[in-house]
């Protein structure tokens, strides 16, 4: 008994597939990059229910010094775990002082803001070199835009002050503060299991 013969076709394109190519500079990458990042808004709110009481943070019965160094690099990192957040409020109150004593600094970004806030309203895309630019788009061009200003209004030497006063202020408290007088090794991984 024969077997009938079967054919079977294989031909085909077999061209590799062509790989996408991507421009070096791609402005809608930028629009897409705020829903990645959660938003100022969001940080503070969970900055905030994380924030251990302010009586416990500045009280002074709890500054003292340590014996040796790696007591002391053990402290600065566990004050720096659990205080985290207010750490973050001493910043931002920096940062709030920093703008209230500089009018110029303030008048550059309320100006920003307001034309941010305009953009949005109007919802309008703008032509820009041939290009189609959205309300986002528009935005961070108008924060590119306002650089120099900020720049000759001083803020760079208000961003380094700062930087260096938050630097100073935090590594003060997280060096001299006492942490084991308010939190055991025990309660610590309890609290490092919950969150």
């Amino acid at each position: 008994m024969e077997t009938p013969e079967v054919h079977i076709d294989v031909s085909g394109d077999m061209d590799p597939p062509k790989p996408e190519t991507k421009s070096a500079f791609n402005l809608s990458s930028f629009s897409n990059f705020s829903t990645r990042i959660p938003s100022l808004w969001e940080l503070l709110r969970l900055s905030r229910q994380n924030i251990r009481p302010w009586s416990e943070f500045l009280q002074t019965s709890n500054f003292k010094t340590v014996a040796n160094i790696s007591r002391l690099t053990n402290r600065i990192i566990r004050n720096l775990a659990y205080f985290q957040s207010n750490y973050l409020f001493v910043f931002l109150g920096l940062i709030v002082y920093c703008l209230l004593t500089s009018p110029v600094i303030l008048i550059v970004l309320g100006a920003v803001f307001y034309a941010c806030y305009k953009i949005k309203q109007n919802s309008t895309p703008v032509a820009f070199f041939s290009k189609q630019l959205n309300t986002n788009q528009q935005c961070i061009a108008v924060g590119v835009a306002s650089v120099p200003l900020l720049y000759l209004a001083g803020a760079g030497a208000v961003m380094f002050w700062v930087l260096g006063a938050s630097f100073f202020v935090i590594s003060l408290h997280a060096a001299f503060y006492n942490i084991d007088a308010i939190v055991t090794e025990d309660m610590e991984t309890f609290l490092t299991e919950t969150v």
